[in-house]
C-alpha cells in the first residue's frame, strides 16, 4: 500500500513539474501584440511535434489559432504564416527588417558566411560572386557539357539491376557537385567528403544542443572535416596554380573587388553550393521518377520530347544548348514535380527590429517561418491541385504569378536554380531514353524533407 501511496505521489509531482514547465514558459513568452499560440517546453519548445506532425501541425495550429501564429521550434520563438499575401509581403521586403533567419543548427554547419545567411551588402556581395559563377553564360559554355557527360556516363550501366533510385540520385546530385565545385579533384576526395557530407546534411535540421553522439554534433565535427578537405584543395592549388575551369578555381582567380571573397566565405559558398545541390536535384529527380511511373502519359510525352531530341544524334553524342532550351515539357515535369512534392516547405527569416505584421506585433530577433507548402495546393491557382499534371507549366504564365515561391521569392530567388533545372533534365534525358522501370512500391515521407525511409526500389531494364 505504501508503494502504490509513493508512485501515485510522484506521478502527480511529475504532473504538477510538467504542468508548471509548460505554464512558465507560456508566461515567459506573453508579449503584448504578440499573435496566439502556444511555446511548449522550455529549451525544446515544440519542435518534436513539429518535425514529427508536419503539415499536421500546421493545420491543427491554423484551425485554432488562424493563418499567422507564435509557437517556439528548432530552438527559437517563431511566428508561422500560413497567409499568402504576409508570405508574399516578407520575402519582398527584406529590406524593412525581414532578414534570413535559419536555425542556428544550419547557421553553424553551412557557416555564418553562406548566401543564406548573410544579408545588406554582403549578401550583395557573395550574390554576385555566386551568379558570376553560375550565369547562363556560364552554364551554357561551361557546365551544361560537364554535367552532360557525366550523367551518360553515370547512368551508363543501370540495365537489368534493382537500384534503390533514392540512393542513386542523392549520389547522382553529390558527384555532380563535387565535379562543378572542385573538377577532377572529386575523384580523389569524394569518398572521404561522401561520408562526411551525410553527417552534415543530418546536423543542419536538429537542435543545437552539443552532446556527443547527438546529429549536431555529428554535423559540426562532419564540417571541420570537409572545411580541412577544401582547404587542402586551395592550399594545393595556390601553390601550384593551373587552369582548372571549375567553381574553386574561378573563386581564387576572381580579381573584381565587388567579387572577391575571402577563404572563409569561399568555403561557406562551395559548402552550400554541394548542400542546396544535394538537397534540391537528388528529390526532385527521384519523386519525378516516381511520379512518371505513376502517370505513363506524361512518361509518354516525356519521350517524346526526348527521342526528338536524339533522331539525328549518334548514340553517345552530347545534348548541348540548344537541345537543353528545347524541353519544354520536362521543365514543365520538373516543375510540377516541385510543387507537387513541395521539395521546400518555406523559408525562415527573421526581424530586425520590433515590427507591426497584420495588425500583430513581433519582437526583435524572433523568426518568422514563412510557410509556403499550402499555396502548392489552392485550388484557385492549380486545378485539381492533388494531381500530377504537368501539362499545366506549359502556360508560362504560371511561372510569374504573385505566390510562385517553388524557387525562393525576392531578392532570395535561388540562384542555382537554372543550374539545378539543367541537372535534372540531363539526367531525365538519358533515363528515360535508355531505360524502362517497374517500381517496387516505397513509402515517401514528406515532411520535414521528402524522403523515402525504406528506399525507392526500382527494377531497370533497357528500352
Amino acid at each position: 500500500m505504501a508503494v502504490l501511496v509513493l508512485v501515485f505521489g510522484v506521478v502527480v509531482l511529475g504532473l504538477c513539474i510538467c504542468t508548471a514547465l509548460l505554464r512558465w514558459n507560456e508566461v515567459r513568452y506573453r508579449k503584448k501584440g504578440l499573435p496566439p499560440g502556444t511555446m511548449g517546453w522550455p529549451v525544446f519548445g515544440e519542435t518534436t511535434e513539429f518535425l514529427k506532425q508536419g503539415p499536421n501541425f500546421m493545420k491543427n495550429k491554423r484551425a485554432r489559432y488562424g493563418s499567422l501564429f507564435k509557437s517556439h521550434i528548432l530552438g527559437s520563438p517563431t511566428i508561422i504564416s500560413m497567409d499568402p499575401e504576409v508570405n508574399r509581403y516578407i520575402l519582398l521586403n527584406e529590406a524593412k527588417g525581414y532578414v534570413p533567419g535559419y536555425p542556428q543548427s544550419m547557421l553553424d554547419i553551412l557557416g555564418k558566411c553562406n548566401i543564406s545567411a548573410v544579408h545588406g551588402p554582403t549578401h550583395k556581395t557573395i550574390r554576385g560572386a555566386m551568379l558570376s559563377l553560375i550565369s547562363p553564360i556560364m552554364i551554357r559554355d561551361r557546365l551544361q557539357p560537364k554535367i552532360d557527360a557525366f550523367m551518360r556516363s553515370h547512368l551508363s550501366s543501370w540495365d537489368g539491376k534493382t537500384i534503390d533510385i533514392q540512393k542513386k540520385t542523392k549520389e547522382m546530385a553529390l558527384l555532380v557537385s563535387l565535379m562543378q565545385i572542385v573538377g577532377h579533384e572529386s575523384n580523389l576526395i569524394v569518398e572521404a567528403f561522401k561520408s562526411e557530407f551525410y553527417k552534415l546534411v543530418l546536423g543542419t535540421l536538429s537542435l543545437p544542443i552539443s552532446l556527443p553522439g547527438t546529429n549536431y554534433s555529428n554535423g559540426l565535427l562532419a564540417r571541420k572535416n570537409i572545411v580541412n578537405i577544401l582547404k587542402t584543395i586551395m592550399e594545393g592549388r595556390r601553390a601550384c596554380p593551373s587552369n582548372q575551369q571549375d567553381m574553386l578555381d574561378c573563386m581564387l582567380r576572381e580579381e573584381d573587388p565587388r567579387y572577391k571573397l575571402n577563404d572563409e566565405e569561399m568555403i561557406d559558398q562551395l559548402i552550400t553550393i554541394v548542400f542546396s545541390g544535394y538537397e534540391t536535384v537528388s528529390t526532385t529527380s527521384m519523386m519525378a521518377v516516381k511520379y512518371l511511373y505513376d502517370h505513363p502519359k506524361a512518361l509518354d510525352k516525356l519521350r517524346e520530347e526526348h527521342f526528338t531530341i536524339r533522331k539525328n544524334k549518334g548514340p553517345e553524342e552530347p545534348i548541348n544548348w540548344n537541345d537543353y532550351k528545347s524541353m519544354s515539357f520536362t521543365r514543365a515535369v520538373i516543375f510540377e514535380t516541385a510543387r507537387l512534392a513541395t521539395i521546400v516547405n518555406g523559408v525562415l527569416r527573421k526581424t530586425t527590429q520590433e515590427m507591426e505584421l497584420n495588425g500583430f506585433v513581433i519582437p526583435k530577433g524572433w523568426r518568422i517561418y514563412v510557410y509556403t507548402r499550402e499555396i502548392n495546393y489552392d485550388p484557385l491557382l492549380y486545378p485539381d491541385p492533388f494531381t500530377f499534371n504537368p501539362w499545366r507549366w506549359m502556360d508560362k504564365s504560371l511561372e510569374s504569378h504573385n505566390y510562385f515561391f517553388l524557387f525562393g521569392g525576392g531578392g532570395r530567388l535561388c540562384p542555382g536554380k537554372e543550374l539545378g533545372i539543367v541537372k535534372i533534365s540531363m539526367f531525365l534525358h538519358y533515363f528515360v531514353t535508355r531505360y524502362r522501370w517497374e517500381q517496387d512500391g516505397g513509402e515517401i515521407r514528406k515532411f520535414p524533407r521528402v524522403e523515402a525511409p525504406n528506399g525507392l526500389h526500382i527494377r531497370v531494364s533497357n528500352l
